[in-house]
């Protein structure tokens, strides 16, 4: 009887380890770290098709999506911000956010095809394909710039009384906007180019990262250590869900319902949408300290963040002082799971 007590025993601690592994398995975590040694800093990266670009100092980074490995750059890019593509004209845009314009170029050869200027500081870039146009968020200017994807001139310029953020669309003719500095969505009409409202979503504060699921009509607006959930017909905040702090980035994956934000706290939150009223925080993650932005890959399911090392501050630094970045530490942390 003893030694087949110790017999079972064994066989349920190892069935027990099988099963915890198995579950750690499924979690998501950092998997793979891409390298880049250029210089400067960054915002946004965005994937297509095979590729990740990756805005870095004055030029976008062009890497294999799935080793790394440097592919090409866009080069004079000062101040980019975002990416964002055309599909049906095989055209990548750049925010340049210096230079108060927006670089079109060629998916195949990444030749500059045309400049277009925007308002202030282009931030966020998105493409609509229901108006078939390129908009820009332009933070000093508090407006946003639609241009035409066929024709690549600017066709109208929309004011939305505050600093826009990142911008969605419902590919149905509604474009909404995270105006930063005054916590509120607002709603653009996409075929007359007007702005039909302003939605207050309080208790979000400083709203960064926006993403949306067009089959719930639910928005996902990240915050101050908060993510709001709102209609996108009413503009009435569904629930709130607490997360890491310092995000910027907010992803989400249609085929999983999952949401993730990218918070530069060195984390990242992955939340799962039950249905449209029910939310459920599955867990956070560790990453590193300034991922703040994101970039997903529904193809795939991973997820694509950007980081470096940063030299901790003096003894003596006063409030407000930025670190300095470990020369050659910027990387992409590629999670999944």
């Amino acid at each position: 009887m003893k030694a087949n007590f110790q017999t079972t025993f064994l066989i349920l601690l190892i069935s027990i380890c099988a099963t915890s592994t198995m579950a750690q398995n499924k979690n998501f975590r950092v998997k793979q770290e891409f390298s880049i040694k250029s210089t400067g800093g960054w915002d946004y990266l965005s994937v297509n098709e095979d590729k990740l670009y990756v805005s870095h100092g004055s030029q976008v980074n062009i890497l294999n999506k799935t080793t790394g490995d440097s592919i090409s750059f866009i080069p004079n890019t000062t101040g980019i911000h975002g990416i964002a593509f055309d599909p049906i004209h095989k055209l990548g845009f750049t925010s340049n956010g210096r230079l108060n314009n927006v670089f079109a170029f060629d998916i195949h050869t990444n030749e500059v095809k045309a400049t277009i200027a925007t308002g202030e500081n282009p931030d966020a870039i998105m493409y609509d394909p229901f108006s078939k146009t390129i908009i820009t968020c332009n933070g000093r200017s508090k407006d946003l710039t639609f241009i035409d994807a066929t024709t690549l001139q600017v066709i109208a310029t929309v004011a939305v009384g505050g600093k826009p953020e990142t911008a969605v669309s419902n590919e149905a003719g509604k474009i909404f906007v995270n105006v930063e500095d005054k916590n509120e969505i607002v709603v653009i009409n996409a075929k007359t180019f007007l702005v039909e409202a302003h939605w207050s979503i309080a208790p979000i504060e400083s709203p960064t990262g926006l993403a949306i699921d067009i089959a719930t009509k639910r928005l996902f607006a990240g915050g101050e250590k908060l993510l709001g959930v709102i209609n996108a017909e009413t503009g009435k905040m569904v629930t709130t869900i607490a997360i890491g702090n310092g995000c910027d980035g907010v992803a989400f994956n249609n085929k999983t319902k999952l949401l993730f934000t990218s918070n530069g706290e060195g984390t990242m939150s992955i939340i799962k949408e039950e249905d449209a009223n029910h939310f459920n925080l599955i867990e956070n993650i560790p990453t590193l300290k300034s991922a703040r932005t994101i970039a997903l890959d529904e193809s795939t399911n991973k997820i694509y963040l950007p980081a470096a090392n940063f030299e901790p501050l003096p003894a003596d630094a006063k409030p407000n002082t930025r670190a300095k970045m470990i020369p050659g530490s910027f990387k992409i942390l590629v999670v999944n799971k």
